[in-house]
This record gives structure tokens, C-alpha cells and sequence, in this order.
């Protein structure tokens, strides 16, 4: 049982990969755990997949497992001495010949850059250390001058800001992962490099609905299709370590709140990802900045909060997600938290399932109720219960294993699986009996419990029920 209502993502690496280590990690309050597929075998994830599967069995409770895909990755190639320094004001020419570069030149083994920049286009070098402007080009080069200078070795990473390239955010390599972990039985699936509606497209029907698809937020020309991503993802990630790139950092906290809220009217789960602890990598403690970038994003409104380097590779794994569990829980019990979420709820759609999901959280907190208990096939019901943030606690009830572990990156959601109800007097004793054992109600206590008729018809939303706890 949490305590807490937001979600912990916790990625697993060579710090993070005995029994031991995952499940200490658990205990400690990790909701999902990410498998990051930019690092490591097949081999190593799947030794991993199967010892958060055996640490479900042990613990009894649904724990969900991220596949997070590379995407593309654009870098400069090699050089002759292995390293170069520009200077600011000097030339620079990138182009596709395979030649080591040197300090006049560097290879650029991506046709599709070219195709795509003009005059006055800017490339980022190395996490944007360094800057270029394009003054002119041709389809297999751009001679640049260099803005801001700097040290430039072997294989850095490259970015352009503002520009659409005409490349799938699904490489080959991706394509293999994704089957890999599809056919490990992965609960979500995370898209890197999404730039356009269609990339989310692209990935679904790719996936076909054997996982959910959370894209990643990480490119300035998706947030121009904001509304259309969100609409197309089941859950959204605010990636802000290629975004903080990409836009002048005073813009990503402006963009992270945009981004919640557009996720919140539409009910989707949005996560907040990329140096949340950071200097617990390789600190026992987070800074003072740090806790308080964790509590703005609880905050925010987000479903879930993650942790990469911290629990992947850091010297204090379980440490971080111990602060982590505890900052959240902090925040949530703070008054101008649930004012916050009070100020920032939507009005419900036109919709039957949005009227009754709002109607629960309001009849929940009138009656001071113990707990809203849904009933879904699908977690559409969980979804638009979770959208409302209610006051109380929510038990989410399903028979579908895959769904109840789908849920557990939704905020409040502490799914369970049950057996399928075939009728209203099966459905209330079913959701008596789970909140009891469970632990979230005792007797004389009241539930709210919301479900669909046809029970077991996903998105059908339509049934109110309060129920006493017995004595």
C-alpha cells in the first residue's frame, strides 16, 4: 500500500540489476520500473523483466514494466586525432564523406539533415555546448560558422532546434527492441524522437494494442502538435534533458506546465523525467533545487515522476527513491496541493463515463467517503476516475492482469486483480470485500464504486453506487 498518489518510475541499469537491488527499489516505493533500451543486451532485460515478474508473485501486487526505445540518434563522426577545438567565428563544414574529420571539417553520415536545413538553420553539438549556424548548403554538405566554440570529440550527439526532419522515430534497431519487448510481455512502450502526430501513429499500429504507447516529449516541433500527440498517446512524457536542449532553458518549466495541464484535460497519465535527483548519482542526499523540482512537478498535477541515472547507474539507488516516495507524500498532504488541484480540475466532457467520474469524486468527498472503487476491463474507468483527483483513495479493480499492470502509472490508481462481476449485487459485494481487504475502508465506513453495464464492455462508464462497510 502507498501512501501517496503520484507514481514512481525507477530505471534499472548495472546498479539496479540483482533481485536484491529491484527489490529493495520496490519496497522503497518504485511503482514501474524502465528498461532503458539505449543501454544494455536483450539478454540483460530479459533477465531483468523476469526478476520484477518473480518479485510481483512474491509481493502480490501488479508492478509495471517500461520498454523506453533508443529512437534515432544523430551524431557527428570521427576525427583524425580523436578530438578538435572550435572557435567561435571560425568555418566549420559538415558532409557525408566518410573521411576522419579535422579541425576545418567532420563527418555527417545523415542525408536527411541535409534535406531538411537552410541558411541560418542552428545545429546543436554535444548537449548544445556548441553552436553552429548553416550559411549555406547543398544536399550532401553545410559549410557553418561557429556561434559558441568548444572541445568536439568522436561521436557526440547532434540537435536542430525548429526543424521537422523527414525520419521515423522507429529505427531498425528500434523495431527489433520493440518486438523484443512486446514479446516479453513489456506493459507500456516509451517512443523517443516524436515530432508529428503521425510518428505516434506509426508506433501504434506497430505495437497493435500489445501495450501501451507513451511518447516522449522531447522535441520543440511536437509541442506544435501538443493537442493531436496527447489525443494519440495513451500517456505522455515530458522529457526534459533533450527538450532543455533544444529550447532556452527559462522555456521548459513554461512547457513542462503546458504540457501537464494539456495531459490533464485530456485524462491521459503525463509523466516528469530527466535529472530530478541528479546529484544523487552520486550524493546520498538530493540538493535543496532538487527536492524542490520534484514537489513543483507533484505539484504540476503529473501522474508520475522518474528516475534514470539515479537508480540505473548512481551509487545510491534505493536512497533516491526513498527521498523521492517521501517528497511526494509530503506534498500531497500540503492543503495548497489539494487547492491546486482543486483550481486546476477541468470541467467534465459531454460524455456519460466523464458525468458519473465526476459525480464519484464529488458524492466521495460530500459523504467522506473511505474510498472510490472502479470496476474496468480496459482502465478507461480507472482513467477518468484518476482525471477528477479525488480526495480519497482509489481502488481500481479489474480481472485483466496486463490492465491492472497498465495502472500503475496512473496516478492514484492502486489496482488489484478480481474475478469478473456479472451482476450489481456480485459487483457491490466484490467491492466491499476488495476495500476491506485491501485496507481501504473498515466497517461503518462508506465506498463509492463506479462500473459499466454491460459489465466487462470497455468505455461504458455509467453506474454510481455508494455501499456501507458492514459491521
Amino acid at each position: 500500500m502507498r501512501n501517496r498518489a503520484a507514481k514512481i518510475i525507477a530505471t534499472l541499469g548495472p546498479a539496479s540489476a540483482t533481485p536484491q537491488v529491484i527489490e529493495a527499489l520496490y519496497t522503497a516505493g518504485a511503482d514501474v520500473f524502465r528498461l532503458n533500451f539505449s543501454h544494455g543486451s536483450h539478454d540483460d532485460h530479459r533477465e531483468r523483466i523476469e526478476i520484477i515478474r518473480t518479485l510481483e508473485k512474491k509481493a502480490g501486487r501488479p508492478i509495471g514494466i517500461l520498454a523506453d526505445l533508443q529512437g534515432p540518434k544523430l551524431r557527428v563522426g570521427k576525427f583524425t586525432e580523436g578530438r578538435v577545438r572550435l572557435n567561435a567565428g571560425q568555418s566549420f563544414r559538415l558532409d557525408l564523406s566518410e573521411e576522419l574529420g579535422d579541425h576545418q571539417r567532420a563527418p555527417l553520415l545523415h542525408p536527411e539533415i541535409f534535406a531538411a536545413i537552410g541558411a541560418g538553420t542552428e545545429l546543436l553539438l554535444d548537449d548544445g555546448r556548441i553552436r553552429l549556424r548553416v550559411e549555406h548548403h547543398g544536399l550532401d554538405f553545410a559549410e557553418t560558422v561557429v556561434i559558441t566554440g568548444g572541445e568536439l570529440s568522436n561521436n557526440k550527439g547532434l540537435n536542430i532546434p525548429n526543424v521537422v526532419l523527414p525520419i521515423s522515430p522507429l529505427t531498425e534497431k528500434d523495431r527489433r527492441d520493440l518486438d523484443f519487448a512486446l514479446d516479453m510481455g513489456v506493459d507500456w512502450v516509451a517512443l523517443s524522437f516524436v515530432q508529428r502526430p503521425d510518428d505516434v501513429a506509426e508506433a501504434r499500429k506497430l505495437v497493435g494494442g500489445r501495450a501501451m504507447v507513451l511518447s516522449k516529449l522531447e522535441k520543440p516541433s511536437a509541442i506544435d502538435f501538443l493537442e493531436e500527440i496527447v489525443d494519440l498517446s495513451d500517456a505522455v512524457m515530458v522529457a526534459r534533458g533533450d527538450l532543455g536542449v533544444e529550447v532556452p532553458p527559462e522555456n521548459v518549466p513554461i512547457l513542462q506546465k503546458r504540457i501537464v495541464r494539456a495531459c490533464r484535460r485530456a485524462g491521459k497519465p503525463v509523466v516528469v523525467a530527466t535529472q530530478m535527483l541528479e546529484s544523487m548519482v552520486h550524493a546520498a542526499a538530493p540538493t535543496r533545487a532538487e527536492a524542490s523540482d520534484v514537489a513543483t512537478a507533484i505539484y504540476d498535477g503529473a501522474d508520475a515522476v522518474m528516475l534514470s541515472a539515479e537508480t540505473a547507474a548512481g551509487e545510491y539507488p534505493i536512497d533516491a527513491v526513498t527521498i523521492m516516495d517521501r517528497i511526494i507524500d509530503r506534498v500531497e498532504k500540503d492543503d495548497l496541493y489539494h487547492a491546486t488541484m482543486d483550481a486546476a480540475r477541468g470541467e467534465p466532457e459531454s460524455t456519460t463515463r466523464d458525468a458519473i467520474s465526476a459525480a464519484a469524486r464529488q458524492v466521495a468527498h460530500t459523504l467522506s467517503a473511505a474510498a472510490i472503487v472502479t470496476f474496468t476491463s480496459s482502465g478507461s474507468t480507472t482513467l477518468r476516475a484518476a482525471r477528477e483527483r479525488p480526495d480519497v483513495r482509489m481502488l481500481s479493480l479489474t480481472s485483466d492482469l496486463k490492465v491492472a499492470r497498465q495502472l500503475s502509472l496512473v496516478w492514484g490508481a492502486h489496482s488489484s486483480v478480481t474475478q469478473e462481476v456479472n451482476s450489481f449485487a456480485q459487483m457491490v459485494a466484490c467491492a466491499v470485500l476488495k476495500a476491506q481487504t485491501e485496507g481501504f475502508a473498515k466497517p461503518g465506513e462508506r465506498i463509492v464504486i463506479t462500473a459499466g453495464v454491460p459489465f466487462g464492455t470497455p468505455g461504458t462508464t455509467n453506474i454510481l453506487r455508494v455501499a456501507w462497510i458492514e459491521e
